[in-house]
């Protein structure tokens, strides 16, 4: 189950906090959940499926290769006349490489997601910290 919380903020900022899962339904199930945030906050279309991509991305990459628990942050910033949305997921650090796969992975499946991230935002980075790692991207938007 997916849960979510609205942050108190600094002014000219909105936070969205939502506890993942760590199973695989996970990502679609906070991506419906992000649509609607997004479509409230009237980004415009190529903004949000550009934020919904980098959601998708990160909390990808916190379920299949990192421990749990993980915690989405989704926020809309405004400083200086300028707007971005930031996604941040939180989880516990790398999990422990499992036994190889009998199957081969596919190449055109697996492997492209953060360069996806750093594509799409206009800033990105990760911070290693007491409470876990922390992936994030920022992309500046316009309302629509």
């Amino acid at each position: 189950m997916i849960t979510a919380q609205l942050d108190a903020a600094p002014r000219g900022e909105v936070e969205h906090v939502f506890s993942l899962p760590h199973t695989p339904g996970a990502v679609s199930s906070i991506r419906r959940r992000i649509r609607t945030v997004l479509a409230d906050w009237n980004l415009d279309a190529d903004a949000a499926q550009d934020a919904l991509l980098i959601v998708s991305e990160l909390v990808t990459n916190a379920i299949v290769h990192a421990l749990p628990p993980a915690t989405l942050r989704l926020s809309r910033r405004q400083a200086g006349g300028h707007r971005a949305v930031r996604v941040e997921v939180t989880d516990m650090g790398p999990a422990t490489p499992r036994e190889p796969s009998l199957c081969p992975i596919d190449p055109d499946e697996h492997g492209r997601g953060l360069d996806i991230v750093t594509t799409l935002a206009t800033r990105c980075g990760v911070d290693v910290h007491a409470g876990g790692t922390s992936r994030w991207a920022e992309l500046g938007i316009t309302a629509s």
